[in-house]
C-alpha cells in the first residue's frame, strides 16, 4: 500500500486529522487509514475500539458529515479505515478550507479558496451579481468591446 490522492496512513489518531477528512470530503473522497506507518506497514492501535466511537461523534461535530469508521485486522493487528465520501458541498474545518490533492493536504485561500466555493455551487465568476449595482453604473463602451473580443475569440 502507498499514500496517494485517496489515501493517507497515520500511526495515531489526532483531533488534527479531522482536517485530512474534510480535504477528502472537499475532493474526490478517499479513506484515512490510522494505526499504518508512512511505509505502508500496519503498526497496531491500542485504542481502536474507543476510537470507533469518538471519531464518527467528532467529525459530525466539528465537520457535519457522516464517515463509515470501519475496524479492521492485519497480523492480529488492529488498525481503522475512516471512509470518506466526496461532498456537493464546501465541508469547512473551524473555518477553515481543505483539500486533497495528489498525496497531500492543502489549506484553501484566496482565489484558490474563492474558485472552490463557486465551483461547489456550481457557479463561475462572471455569473456573480454584484451587490447595489445599477444598469447606470455600466460602461456600455467596455460592455461592447467585451461582446466583440467573445464573437472574435468563440469557436463557431
Amino acid at each position: 500500500m502507498i499514500e496517494s490522492q485517496h489515501t493517507e496512513f497515520k500511526r495515531n489518531w489526532r483531533d488534527d486529522y479531522l482536517k485530512w477528512i474534510a480535504g477528502f470530503a472537499n475532493a474526490e473522497g478517499g479513506r484515512l487509514l490510522l494505526g499504518i506507518a508512512d511505509d505502508g506497514n500496519v503498526v497496531g492501535l491500542e485504542n481502536a475500539e474507543r476510537l470507533l466511537e469518538d471519531i464518527p461523534n467528532k467529525v459530525r461535530d466539528t465537520l457535519g458529515i457522516v464517515v463509515d469508521v470501519n475496524l479492521k485486522r492485519s497480523h492480529n493487528l488492529c488498525f481503522i479505515e475512516v471512509v470518506v465520501e466526496p461532498y456537493p458541498y464546501p465541508v469547512s474545518y473551524k473555518g477553515e478550507y481543505h483539500y486533497r490533492t495528489g498525496s497531500t493536504k492543502q489549506e484553501l485561500k484566496g482565489a484558490a479558496l474563492d474558485r472552490f466555493l463557486l465551483q461547489k455551487q456550481g457557479l463561475h465568476w462572471d455569473g456573480v451579481p454584484v451587490p447595489r449595482l445599477t444598469v447606470n453604473q455600466l460602461n456600455t463602451t467596455t460592455i461592447q468591446l467585451f461582446k466583440q473580443r467573445a464573437l472574435t475569440s468563440s469557436p463557431s
